[in-house]
């Protein structure tokens, strides 16, 4: 079993930056697809990025692309995503999620992943 736990949500205004953490408990996620997701009340969760714990390809979705960063710490078990260039768009609550393999395959589908963090929100206020 995996625990995941999300940090560093929080409230920012346009144009600013976060950083997201996603720290793995129970078991290590070397080796692991892990992603980001996204989600507002009432809408679907959207993929954000992901990428192999301990691989060199990332994956990002268009609406982030060049604006967001995801690493993978090996020393702590922890993948983060760096949030830049920070848009009113980009307020939701955001989730990291993992499963056994590799990304290139339906990175983006949120029904492939079988471990769930329970979330942190970002706002970012215009």
């Amino acid at each position: 079993q995996v625990h995941l736990v999300e940090s560093g949500g929080g409230s920012v205004q346009a144009g600013g930056s976060l950083r997201l953490s996603c720290a793995a408990s129970g078991r290590t996620t070397s080796g692991y697809c892990i992603a980001w997701f996204r989600q507002n009340p009432g809408q679907e969760r959207e993929a954000v990025a992901a990428r192999r714990a301990g691989g060199v390809i990332p994956y990002y979705a268009d609406s982030v692309q060049g604006r967001f960063e995801i690493t993978y710490d090996t020393t702590n078990d922890t993948m983060s995503l760096q949030m830049d260039s920070l848009k009113p768009e980009d307020t939701a609550q955001y989730y990291c999620a993992a499963r056994t393999g590799d990304c290139w395959y339906g990175w983006s589908e949120a029904g492939r992943y079988d471990f769930w963090g329970q979330g942190t929100q970002v706002t970012v206020s215009s």
